[in-house]
C-alpha cells in the first residue's frame, strides 16, 4: 500500500522552491541593474550669489548617450514637483517657470557628476530639489533630496575667514604704528623746542628765554611733566 505522504510532499516541493528562486533572481537583477545617487541633504545660499547643487552617481553599466539626468523642484510651501532641468547628451535647462535662464550645467557624466548651479537665487527659491539619473539598463535608484535654504547675507557674513583673520592681525599692528608715530612727532617737537637739532643752545640763548610763569597753573605743570617723560634721550657729550 502506497503512502500518500511522500507523494504529496514531492508534489508540493516545486510550489515552494520556484517562487523563492524567482524572487532571488528578481532581486539579483534589480541589484545588478541599479544606480547609486548621492546628493547634499541641505544647502545654504545667499540672495544673488550663485549656489551649487551637487549630485553624483555610480552606475554598474558603462555610460552611454542614453543616460538621462532630471532635476525637479518642489516649493517650500508644498505642491506639485516642477521639472527644472533635463540632460541627455546635452543640457536642456527649463524654458519657463521661476528658474528660467537661471540653471546652468556644471556636471560631467563621464565622471559620475550630475551637478547644476542656480544663478541669482531668491528667497522664493527655498524648497526641495531631487536629482534623478537613469543609465539604461540601470534605471532603479534611490531618490536623494536636497533642501535649499536661501537667506540674505548680512554685513557680518560679507567678510571671509581670510579677511577677518587679516583684520585681527593687522589692526593691532596698525594701532601700534600710529601710536609710535605720534610719540615720535611729540619727541621731535620737544627736541626742536630745546634746540637739539645739530647744536646746543648757549648760555646766552638760554638766559634770553623767558622764565616760566607761575600763572600757568596745574595745566602748564602737567604739560611740562609729560614733555619731560617723553624726552628720555640723554644728551650726547661734547
Amino acid at each position: 500500500m502506497r503512502r500518500p505522504g511522500p507523494a504529496g510532499a514531492r508534489g508540493r516541493l516545486p510550489l515552494l522552491v520556484l517562487p523563492r528562486e524567482a524572487l532571488l533572481l528578481l532581486l539579483g537583477v534589480c541589484n545588478a541593474l541599479s544606480l547609486e545617487i548621492k546628493a547634499s541633504a541641505k544647502v545654504r545660499a545667499f540672495v544673488g550669489e550663485q549656489v551649487l547643487l551637487k549630485c553624483s552617481f555610480k552606475s554598474s553599466s558603462p555610460i552611454t548617450e542614453s543616460l538621462l539626468v532630471d532635476w525637479t523642484y518642489r516649493p517650500l510651501a508644498g505642491g506639485q514637483m516642477e521639472p527644472i532641468f533635463h540632460y541627455q547628451s546635452v543640457p536642456h535647462p527649463t524654458t519657463g517657470g521661476r528658474f528660467k535662464d537661471r540653471i546652468s550645467w556644471v556636471g560631467n557624466v563621464a565622471n559620475g557628476d550630475a551637478s547644476i548651479a542656480i544663478l541669482n537665487p531668491e528667497l522664493s527659491d527655498n524648497g526641495t530639489f531631487i536629482c534623478s539619473v537613469k543609465n539604461p539598463p540601470d534605471v532603479y535608484h534611490n531618490i536623494p533630496q536636497t533642501v535649499l535654504v536661501v537667506t540674505e547675507r548680512g554685513l557680518v557674513f560679507q567678510l571671509s575667514s581670510a579677511e577677518l583673520l587679516s583684520i585681527l592681525v593687522f589692526l593691532p599692528s596698525a594701532l601700534v604704528v600710529i601710536l609710535l608715530l605720534l610719540r615720535m612727532r611729540r619727541k621731535f617737537r620737544v627736541l626742536k623746542e630745546k634746540g637739539k637739532y645739530g647744536y646746543k643752545k648757549s648760555s646766552i640763548e638760554v638766559s634770553d628765554e623767558p622764565e616760566p610763569s607761575d600763572t600757568a597753573g596745574c595745566g602748564g605743570k602737567l604739560k611740562e611733566w609729560c614733555l619731560n617723560c617723553v624726552d628720555t634721550d640723554e644728551e650726547d657729550p661734547y
